[in-house]
């Protein structure tokens, strides 16, 4: 799952997330890992635009809040994927910018069946070039962490973690690993 910050003009008009440049960007870095926009699923912070495209106001993003989160229970994701500051800080609930924690897995408030892995907001890449090698190394790293999850979980009290159910399949052959995507 992938979370960005609000609507823009093109995702209003079309009522699709990341439709526009940001959109184009995000598909690039997406299929530089192997999946597609149909392979995850994006959200936003702030569900309609704010006027005049403004950043997200704190009223706001409390009164959406819920809905972000409904969509989180519904969707179960392994990975939430926090595109800018106002999605990490929302979904982390710290004030740390996204220049001091993307690329590293950090740990979502009330569950230890979900990471969030913050990356800068596409956008920020279209208005700074420099951003884009982040973002390309930020995303080559959450394949990683896609493919080997256990690898680079990150550190919680030995308390919190939970064993991993053992399945037996019934025509006496291993069940397959399950993979989690975002």
């Amino acid at each position: 799952m992938l979370v960005g910050e609000a609507p823009g003009y093109h995702e209003d008009r079309q009522g699709l997330p990341f439709v526009g440049r940001a959109g184009d960007l995000l598909e690039k870095l997406l299929e530089r890992i192997g999946y597609t926009r149909d392979d995850v699923f994006i959200a936003n912070v702030l569900k309609c635009r704010p006027p005049e495209n403004r950043d997200p106001q704190p009223e706001e993003i409390e009164l959406c809040r819920p809905f972000l989160r409904q969509q989180i229970e519904i969707i179960q994701p392994a990975i939430v994927c926090t595109m800018g500051n106002f999605a990490t800080r929302l979904l982390t609930g710290k004030s740390d910018g996204i220049s001091s924690v993307h690329g590293r897995p950090l740990p979502f408030p009330d569950s230890d069946d979900i990471r969030i892995f913050p990356v800068f907001h596409p956008a920020a890449a279209l208005y700074t070039w420099s951003n884009l090698a982040l973002l390309e190394k930020d995303f080559d790293v959450m394949a990683g962490l896609i493919s080997a999850p256990d690898k680079h979980q990150p550190e919680v009290e030995a308390s919190a973690t939970k064993p991993e159910p053992q399945v037996e399949a019934t025509n006496g052959e291993a069940e397959p690993e399950q993979l989690g995507l975002f």
